[in-house]
């Protein structure tokens, strides 16, 4: 089955490899504290560091997952209340999430911003000159960037915000179950200014251990070892910027040329707001079902829709670990819907 759902999506085919390695060498029965696995931790930061080109004073945490970085902002970032201008399911579900920590105050300035750079539900994204006007807007606040769907496919303009985030499903081309927590020195001021030390997962236990190469807890010492192993082979993410907009541009033109006698058009009309790794497409409760079916029926998986478009959109990943062929292998097998 070739998959083309947005997360948990493909896993690059040396994952297996790697994970039977890390087996037989014992990698994952190695004490997190110990120096052969800090050594691992080590080499994955700066792993980080190099291909994502990060500014050389923004610091890295690797947690369980981007709902436990909502958790993370949430608890040792925001003061009084956050602000989320949201476009879909998951920006409100982080929204929803944050007030349950940190219920709405009389406050006027909102301590954080929170914004979904990419949001997978309905294929849209939020622009770098989008994000510098939230700077702009919010001086005083912390931006954190929810990048799920977007870290290690696009650049980005690492300091419009100060924290960014995200799993490792989705481009990276890992399985779930690791988080990637970036965050600037603008922000670890914020958190010793708030000092919040209540949780296992507070930010200045996270930053204390990181520091050394360490984890506050047992992390997912299988998940390190496949990031640090993934970012040693895949290019500098300028070269994947360019192939992931490269693609985008190809399915965005495949479906309003070569589709135009389908069934089926892009859910998002404004091409500035279509997302480039999770392409959006919309059609009758009946077309949708049907596509998925046969689809499904011809060896490839196609990604559900979410939220309000559950019924009526599927969803195409277009990540970095999705070969050329198989996205030929896709575009090929839905143009049999062309009229």
């Amino acid at each position: 089955m070739t998959t083309f759902y947005p997360g948990p999506s493909k896993v690059y085919p040396q994952v297996a490899d790697w994970a039977a390695e890390a087996c037989r060498s014992g990698i994952v029965s190695m004490n997190h504290r110990s120096p052969e696995f800090m050594t691992v931790t080590e080499s994955a930061i700066r792993g980080l560091h190099e291909k994502l080109v990060l500014p050389a004073d923004y610091h890295i945490a690797l947690v369980s997952s981007a709902t436990e970085c909502w958790e993370i902002v949430a608890q040792s970032l925001t003061e009084q209340h956050s602000f989320h201008p949201y476009r879909g399911a998951f920006g409100q579900k982080w929204m929803d999430y944050a007030q349950r920590i940190k219920p709405v105050s009389d406050a006027q300035r909102p301590d954080v911003v929170c914004v979904v750079q990419n949001e997978t539900s309905n294929g849209t994204q939020v622009s770098m000159a989008a994000l510098a006007q939230y700077r702009q807007d919010y001086p005083d606040a912390i931006i954190a960037v929810d990048a799920v769907s977007s870290m290690a496919g696009i650049t980005f303009n690492w300091p419009l915000a100060d924290v960014w985030f995200a799993s490792v499903q989705k481009c990276f081309g890992l399985p779930a179950g690791l988080a990637v927590l970036i965050y600037s020195p603008r922000a670890l001021a914020r958190a010793e200014a708030i000092g919040d030390r209540n949780h296992y997962n507070s930010l200045l236990f996270l930053h204390e251990n990181f520091s050394k190469f360490q984890t506050p807890y047992t992390p997912n010492g299988l998940g390190i070892y496949l990031l640090d192993q993934v970012l040693k082979q895949v290019p500098p993410i300028a070269e994947v910027d360019a192939v992931t907009k490269r693609r985008a541009a190809n399915w965005y033109a495949f479906f309003e040329q070569d589709m135009a006698g389908s069934p089926f058009s892009l859910l998002i009309a404004d091409a500035e707001q279509r997302s480039d790794t999770v392409i959006a497409v919309t059609g009758s409760e009946a077309d949708i079902k049907a596509v998925k079916t046969a689809a499904k029926q011809a060896g490839l998986l196609l990604g559900n829709g979410y939220g309000d478009w559950k019924n009526t959109t599927f969803r195409i990943a277009n990540f970095p670990a999705i070969s050329e062929e198989e996205m030929d292998l896709l575009k090929r097998f839905l143009m049999g819907y062309v009229r």
